[in-house]
């Protein structure tokens, strides 16, 4: 979070706190900056994607976006319903759109909101795209917006309003083995945290024949009072209900659905570490395919254990989903994700899609005819365990300049009582131990908190170091 006048772009995009950061006035110079970028890049007749989540002011800003883009002679295919953020990112590559914007602040809290960049080919913007953006947009005033009137908007002659998901279900539909789901009638608990993803992956998973319960579906823009984002707390409703209905599995997806979480048939949540290394290897021994894997530096290296047992590489890159994307098109990667839920697979959209992930997870588990339980409790028994601890911590913002002088100048770690076998200071801080384990210590992208990431062999060790870090640098 910065200024509330300055703008700038994290690792998942412009996130600000509403009527403080994210006002009409940032949102107009945004979009504005992007129009001049198109303008200059010769290509503003290619048109913008425009869609919103549910948060609070997400419609009204997505408005915003389109009168500027509209006054700036600039095409837009407007979403004119909450949908989810990958079915954005789909339809810029679909359309063959040039960029598109996503008025959305994902998981963070209800009181925030932001917008997303996409580049061509459906892409997350590259850090160098929303750096040019954010600097343009903060020399900008309002004397320099140009936009139609809000009447004007509905008549225009280079808006179209779409309406329909299919198309992009379809892409997902198309994909899947929908002939085995269908025939194990699979009984589904949904949770879309009241985000968008409920009309999207109902439909999916209803198409397959599964029986289908939904809760905490409503337009709720405070999202329940927790964070819209699937963790093992936030999805305590959910694990309530998949036991108490006795369901094969439970899903969720964050508030803009390119996040994934997942309550097993016993009640226990499954960890996106967990989610990310079953389908990998579902995909190479299942599925047949080859090919290695992309996780960034704060994922867990058992994916890099599957992908050594089958004589591939995994591949390791800083955080943000950008990064991840970009190396799988690089290396023809199988799969790639990250610690904090999002992940996509070879042949779909180059960015997190929880849609996707949750409908192949579905497949993995008909195709096993095994329950979910069995098939992590079969990971484990070919791959071995690692056990990862999270936390993060908040702190006043004068302490931001020491913390990271104490890191990032004085390399100030603790002594950890393992033998360290390298440490990269790239992406925040990340040390390697010598017993396969790993410590990261990074600032978030788009809250003000230090992540503190540890996977160990046991979970008494990752907890021991977690620790060791906090009490170092005087976290609490």
């Amino acid at each position: 979070m910065t200024d509330s006048g300055t703008i700038h772009f994290g690792t998942g995009g412009w996130r600000e706190i509403i009527g403080d950061g994210f006002t009409r006035a940032n949102v107009r110079r945004i979009t504005q900056a992007l129009c001049d970028r198109m303008a200059a890049e010769g290509v503003d007749e290619s048109g913008v994607v425009v869609g919103h989540d549910r948060r609070f002011l997400s419609l009204e800003a997505s408005r915003w976006v389109v009168e500027v883009l509209l006054g700036n002679g600039i095409p837009v295919t407007l979403i004119e319903r909450p949908a989810p953020t990958p079915m954005f990112m789909w339809t810029v590559r679909n359309l063959g759109c040039a960029y598109g914007l996503a008025v959305t602040a994902s998981h963070n809290p209800a009181l925030y909101n932001g917008i997303k960049v996409f580049t061509e080919g459906g892409r997350d913007a590259e850090v160098a795209v929303t750096d040019a953006i954010a600097a343009r947009a903060n020399a900008l005033g309002e004397a320099d917006i140009v936009a139609v009137a809000p009447e004007a908007v509905a008549d225009h002659p280079l808006l179209t309003v779409q309406m329909s998901l299919n198309w992009y279900l379809d892409a997902i539909i198309e994909k899947l083995d929908m002939e085995t789901i269908r025939h194990r009638h699979l009984h589904i608990v949904l949770d879309p945290m009241f985000g968008v993803a409920q009309t999207s992956l109902q439909t999916v998973l209803m198409t397959a024949r599964c029986q289908v319960d939904v809760i905490n579906d409503r337009h709720d823009a405070l999202f329940g009072g927790r964070m819209p984002s699937p963790t093992a707390a936030t999805l305590e409703p959910l694990k309530q209900a998949v036991l108490e209905r006795k369901a094969d599995l439970g899903i969720a997806t964050d508030g803009d659905a390119d996040r994934l979480g997942i309550i097993d048939d016993t009640g226990a949540f499954l960890h996106p570490n967990q989610i990310l290394v079953l389908l990998y290897h579902y995909l190479l021994t299942t599925k047949g395919w080859h090919g290695p894997a992309v996780r960034n530096m704060s994922t867990t290296h058992l994916l890099d254990r599957v992908a050594q047992a089958h004589g591939e590489v995994c591949h390791e890159v800083p955080v943000g989903f950008k990064w991840i994307s970009a190396k799988m098109d690089e290396t023809d990667a199988v799969i790639g994700g990250e610690s904090s839920g999002g992940l996509t697979v070879r042949g779909h959209i180059a960015g997190k899609d929880g849609v996707y992930a949750g409908s192949l997870l579905l497949e993995m588990v008909a195709a096993s005819g095994k329950k979910l339980s069995e098939l992590y409790a079969d990971i484990l028994a070919t791959y071995g365990r690692l056990e990862m601890v999270e936390a993060a911590y908040s702190f006043a913002g004068k302490r931001k300049a020491e913390l990271e002088h104490r890191l990032f100048t004085d390399h100030d770690l603790p002594d950890f009582g393992h033998a360290i076998s390298r440490v990269r200071w790239d992406d925040g801080c990340k040390v390697y131990f010598a017993n396969d384990g790993w410590v990261t210590i990074r600032f978030s992208g788009t809250e003000p908190v230090l992540r503190v990431f540890c996977e160990m062999p046991t979970l008494a060790e990752a907890e021991q170091v977690s620790a060791l870090v906090a009490g170092r640098l005087g976290l609490t």
